[in-house]
């Protein structure tokens, strides 16, 4: 099984933050890898069991289900059902805020762990750390532009 973790001070509060993390149909809107999404069915993007199915810039689909979303932890899992340009195989990411109480930022906080062949491994380590640093990167970029 590889797992992998990454972690990051966000200079915005944790509400700010988690205004933007939390929407599981959100990715478009502030992550660079991702062209556009919509969740199956017409269900709420809030809705544990939802499935979203995203794509990007260059056409590749994913399809992710929602298996946890708390707004009292701030915590937010789910898994791929579907993701033909990812070679994984029982992906489950969570990813989880928590409030810095002496300068108001954030932490946050993003892993995943799956199974990969090991000619893949080196890429995909890369590509998924990618894209759980950026995805907080863009939360300080959309979330900070109510402050």
């Amino acid at each position: 099984m590889t797992r992998v973790y990454v972690s990051a001070v966000m200079p915005i509060s944790l509400e700010q933050a988690w205004s933007v993390l939390r929407d599981f149909n959100g990715l478009p809107d502030y992550h660079p890898f991702f062209a556009k999404s919509y969740i199956e069915d017409g269900k709420p993007a809030d809705q544990v069991g939802c499935v979203r199915h995203f794509h990007d810039h260059d056409g590749n689909s994913i399809r992710e289900e929602l298996l946890t979303l708390s707004d009292r932890e701030h915590l937010c899992c789910y898994r791929i059902l579907d993701a033909p340009a990812l070679p994984v195989r029982d992906y489950v990411a969570e990813m989880r805020l928590k409030p810095i109480t002496t300068s108001g930022h954030c932490f946050g906080e993003w892993w995943a762990e799956f199974e990969v062949d090991d000619a893949d491994h080196d890429d995909v380590v890369q590509r998924v750390g990618d894209t759980f640093r950026l995805a907080f990167e863009g939360a300080v970029k959309v979330g900070g532009q109510g402050a």
